[in-house]
């Protein structure tokens, strides 16, 4: 039977309750006056703001299908990764032969010339992860309080492990100085890549069709690289984030204006009704607290809505909603190296995928 799982709202609420405790003062300060203060004139009508949330449900909605297109094209680049990555691993198994060789090759010397293209592979990787990793101005981790908070919760490698430690094992020193060495180091990854496939056509290990062919796998990883990054480093425009929140503020205060007459209203409709129960004259006449609550809601859920959209637009962040890259490099990498005939008992396992975690 299928189950799907729900996020449990006592998180939700724990990552919004900053947010909650606004929305209590902002609701809680207008009835104060309009009860206490006797400022009956302190309200606007509610037609106005209802048009004001209407919009910004309109905008809402078009921020959060623009984060989601961001956050799925993401989940898309690495699925690309992970096929194409399978693919390679075939072509290092059937296209390396003797069939053009001046000496016949060992079994042995074939499963080291495998390994040394997986292990660059992986490297890789490794380099486009921690690349995609880095962190940038428009993240909210680096600005938002509750989500700095919450990343406190999450374990993401690539934040507790530096780039010269995850290479360790898998590249040569050269390879790996060479690498690190260089700006771009997930490019200087696939083009020794690019350089040993030279070298193995040159030894005659591979022909000429079979060198294309892992030319063009090359390729495509420099497309699959090209679209993380251009997700990575381009963010959703700033225009449109910061107008979108400006409005929620703008609803979230208005709110409460509109809601207080409403309310106050009722509860006048309420005492006419001329019920003899003392609780229910109580409640009819205190109706205008209702306010508070019901603002605190409605505001809860525009601004929850925001939040989604904004933590939704940078998927290699880290956040536990974002693609899981390090968990899907971690599959990609037991897989290619189970195809390659590799001892199971040297390959590393899989991490447990928790919906806390980016391991």
């Amino acid at each position: 039977m299928f189950v799907k799982k729900i996020y449990p709202i006592s998180t939700v609420l724990n990552w919004t309750r900053r947010y909650i405790y606004y929305f209590i003062v902002i609701s809680l300060v207008p009835v104060l006056l309009y009860e206490f203060a006797d400022w009956k004139w302190l309200h606007l009508p509610w037609r106005p703001i209802g048009l004001v949330g209407t919009a910004l449900a309109f905008i809402s909605g078009f921020k959060n299908n623009a984060s989601y297109d961001r956050l799925w094209e993401a989940r898309k680049i690495y699925g690309g990764i992970v096929n194409a990555s399978r693919l390679l691993a075939t072509m290092v198994n059937d296209f390396i032969t003797n069939e053009h060789t001046s000496r016949n090759y060992t079994e042995e010397e074939f499963f080291d010339i495998k390994r040394r293209i997986i292990f660059r592979h992986i490297a890789w990787m490794t380099a486009l992860r921690h690349a995609l990793r880095t962190k940038k101005a428009w993240e909210t981790t680096n600005s938002n309080k509750s989500d700095k908070e919450h990343m406190k919760e999450i374990h993401v490698k690539e934040y507790h492990l530096a780039l010269n430690e995850e290479l360790t094992g898998y590249l040569s020193k050269v390879e790996k100085e060479t690498i690190l060495n260089m700006t771009n180091k997930q490019t200087a990854a696939l083009n020794l890549q690019s350089k040993h496939f030279k070298e193995l056509k040159l030894n005659g290990l591979i022909d000429d069709f079979r060198h294309m062919e892992f030319k063009n796998i090359i390729g495509e990883f420099f497309t699959l690289q090209g679209k993380a990054e251009r997700i990575k480093n381009f963010p959703y425009p700033r225009q449109f984030a910061t107008l979108n929140l400006f409005f929620v503020w703008i609803f979230i205060f208005l709110l409460p204006f509109g809601l207080m007459h409403e309310f106050d209203q009722i509860g006048t409709s309420l005492i006419n009704m001329d019920h003899k129960s003392n609780s229910f004259q109580f409640i009819a006449q205190n109706f205008v607290w209702f306010t508070i609550p019901f603002s605190i809601v409605i505001s809860w859920i525009f601004m929850l809505i925001e939040r989604v959209g904004d933590v939704s637009e940078n998927p290699f962040e880290g956040m536990s909603n974002d693609v899981p890259i390090t968990t899907i490099s971690r599959g990609i990498e037991i897989d290619i190296r189970e195809m390659i005939g590799e001892n199971k008992k040297f390959i590393p396992a899989s991490h447990p995928q928790h919906a806390n975690t980016q391991m």
